[in-house]
């Protein structure tokens, strides 16, 4: 629970600390001396947003800092989980708001963010303020606050991821569906595209290799006329060849050796070379003797002849060619296979829908059984606020099946009786809304682990014997959780067990706002100004002082 608030140059308050007790505390003071600013404080450490504005004028910053003790282990869990530490099940919260407008965060003195405040505080404090009336207003805040009652956490998710599974895969159903219309279409193309390129049967590399051999056909006599022609001058028929011509002058050189040392050596070099001459005559021999390869020049120009067109019509390479035929049978496989997986989509989206069926059904059944029960225990609470003739009725209708189930849920009220139920949000005045909000957290009180609940002004619109019965609910609820309640009202301040005054002074050209936590004789004088205004009458202080007593 919260023990401990402090706040820096908040406002007007420029410093301030409040103790709470374990039960009820209440916070008065005249209008305008900072109670909404203390609930501003409580809302940052909690993690709302906050402008730069709320820091006190010349100050730098404004902090805000908030000590827990006894947190509930759900909590101590979740901050473990966060990777921070709760020793002892203390926490210490701070907030800093710059006035740049830069905001920082800390757990237990280690940072953090405002999404993890928020996190944490809203398993630390409930927060009900004036304008919260008016959630009661919303159709989906009316359902979850059945949902709570019903403790039907746990249904909802199953149940919502099974709705998610299921609308997903009617995404997909309609998308292939979708598909459908020009699958047949892309298969055809494809497949035109797969025959064109399988039958050129080309490999990597292939391409090249294919148009320089059709190249070679197509100029075999050019080529057979220039080997006939090289060896012919190698080892000539009519006349000596260059062969005849080598082995002349290499005999020449030889017959002046013995007179001329350097003739034997040239003659021996031309005799290295000789051989070399021999050996290409031969394989240029060899050359010649190959087939002219007219069926094959046939067979290749057809060949060739595809692969341009091919390359020309895909603007591609030989080699990218082949990339591309295995991509286009890969997608026409792909596109192949899809009526298979419509179908078993179809399947799976039947047997889905059946399961959200009957997890709806069961929602709904909860449902109805928590909107009786809640509702007779929201009327005997009314009853007990001064509201007898009122009734409350949580009605359960059949809807479209959503995320959250196939019912509208509507909270509907009876004002006086005779009266049939009618919207609440048509119908009911400020002072019904406070009261009625205050029977449903009362209610709610034993459904969640929250240790700390915050009334805002839960007093409007409300007086006299309402406004004791207010007072009196708000003392049992604080007997299960701590309340922390701002009031205008002597008769529901008389009943806490902790009184803070919030009070503003002037010095100089400066406001300043102070948190005093009354004594018996402090809270007397508080409640006979709440009385009368002034509280220095007799009359309000005995007025004041009977209160305190009857409600020790």
């Amino acid at each position: 629970m919260l023990r401990e608030l402090s706040i820096e140059n908040l406002a007007v308050i420029e410093k301030a600390t409040a103790q709470f007790g374990g039960n009820f505390n209440v916070f008065t003071g005249e209008t305008g001396a900072g109670k909404s600013i203390l609930i501003g404080g409580i809302n940052a450490i909690l993690g709302q947003r906050t402008t730069k504005d709320i820091v006190r004028t010349g100050a730098p910053k404004a902090v805000i800092t908030a000590f827990f003790d006894d947190i509930p282990q759900s909590v101590a869990d979740k901050l473990d989980e966060m990777g921070f530490s709760a020793e002892d099940g203390e926490l210490m919260l701070m907030r800093e708001i710059s006035a740049d407008g830069k905001s920082s965060a800390r757990i237990n003195g280690r940072s953090a963010t405002a999404a993890m405040l928020r996190e944490i505080g809203s398993m630390l404090v409930d927060v009900h303020g004036q304008h919260e009336n008016r959630i009661l207003m919303s159709a989906d805040n009316q359902r979850d606050i059945l949902d709570n009652y019903g403790r039907l956490r746990d249904i909802l998710s199953e149940y919502k991821e099974k709705f998610r599974s299921f609308s997903q895969i009617s995404k997909r159903i309609h998308k292939l569906q979708t598909e459908n219309e020009t699958r047949a279409l892309k298969m055809q193309r494809l497949t035109m595209i797969v025959e064109e390129l399988e039958e050129l049967n080309l490999e990597k590399g292939e391409g090249d290799r294919l148009e320089a051999e059709f190249a070679k056909c197509r100029n075999f006599v050019k080529i057979q006329s220039a080997l006939y022609s090289a060896y012919g001058c190698l080892n000539g028929e009519d006349t000596a060849g260059a062969l005849d011509q080598l082995r002349r002058a290499m005999n020449t050189l030889a017959s002046v050796s013995a007179f001329m040392p350097e003739a034997d050596e040239l003659a021996k070099r031309i005799g290295g070379i000789i051989p070399e001459a021999e050996d290409i005559a031969a394989e240029i021999s060899s050359l010649t003797n190959e087939d002219s390869g007219a069926a094959r020049e046939a067979a290749l120009e057809d060949r060739v002849s595809a692969l341009k067109h091919a390359k020309r019509k895909y603007n591609m390479d030989s080699d990218q060619l082949v990339d591309y035929l295995d991509e286009c049978r890969a997608e026409l496989l792909e596109l192949d296979g899809a009526d298979g997986e419509l179908e078993q989509l179809v399947q799976q989206k039947h047997e889905l829908a059946e399961e959200v069926k009957r997890s709806a059904a069961e929602i709904t059944r909860l449902r109805c059984e928590a909107a009786e029960k809640l509702s007779a225990e929201i009327c005997e609470q009314l009853k007990f606020l001064d509201m007898p003739n009122v009734r409350i009725i949580f009605s359960v209708t059949k809807d479209k099946v959503t995320i959250n189930g196939m019912d509208a849920v509507e909270m509907l009220i009876s004002a006086n009786a005779g009266e049939e139920p009618k919207p609440l949000s048509k119908i009911a005045s400020g002072g019904e809304l406070s009261r009625i909000m205050l029977a449903i957290k009362s209610v709610l009180a034993d459904n969640d682990d929250i240790p700390t609940l915050i009334f805002d002004e839960v007093d409007a619109g409300i007086s006299g014997r309402a406004a004791q019965k207010v007072g009196i609910k708000l003392a049992e609820t604080a007997q299960k959780r701590q309340v922390l309640c701002i009031t205008h009202l002597a008769q529901i301040a008389s009943q806490a067990e902790h009184h803070l005054l919030i009070e503003k002074n002037t010095e100089g050209e400066r406001t300043f706002t102070r948190i005093q936590q009354l004594d018996h004789e402090g809270r007397k004088a508080e409640l006979a100004r709440i009385i009368d205004g002034d509280g220095s009458s007799e009359s309000s202080l005995m007025a004041a002082e009977e209160m305190l007593r009857r409600n020790s």
